[in-house]
């Protein structure tokens, strides 16, 4: 799978026994449909953060093409002041983050669904947040 914001060919990793697609170029990650879920645990906070995200009227980034069906991807804005927006397939297929932006969700959506969990996806990305 190549990468939506660079074209790099991503690379695979496990997350919690969920393989999600990472850009060694630009640190960014795609994540098939239901695997947010997946890795962070089904939970009544899960549901009311995926029902809460909203599009962006924000023409300031550019479209980005999901990597599966090629379609724009909508701007969804996934915090309450609006600061933190991925990417979001409109047929379903999936969710592109942003350098650091999975950690930017998960904290602003108070999806910790454990803290081990944080600290995973923190001790997995430390390298590429760190640049």
């Amino acid at each position: 799978m190549n990468c939506p914001h660079d074209e790099s060919v991503m690379i695979s990793l496990e997350l919690n026994e969920v393989e999600i697609d990472y850009c060694t170029k630009c640190s960014g990650i795609w994540l098939d449909s239901g695997e947010l879920e997946l890795i962070l645990g089904e939970s009544e906070a899960m549901r009311k953060f995926l029902a809460s995200l909203s599009v962006s009227g924000s023409p300031g980034e550019k479209k980005l093409k999901c990597p599966i069906c090629d379609k724009p991807m909508d701007k969804v804005i996934c915090d309450d002041e609006g600061k933190v927006i991925v990417d979001r397939c409109p047929k379903g297929d999936g969710l592109w983050f942003d350098k650091g932006e999975l950690l930017d969700v998960v904290e602003a959506g108070n999806l910790a669904g454990s803290a081990e969990t944080i600290e995973l996806i923190r001790d997995m990305l430390k390298d590429s947040l760190e640049r």
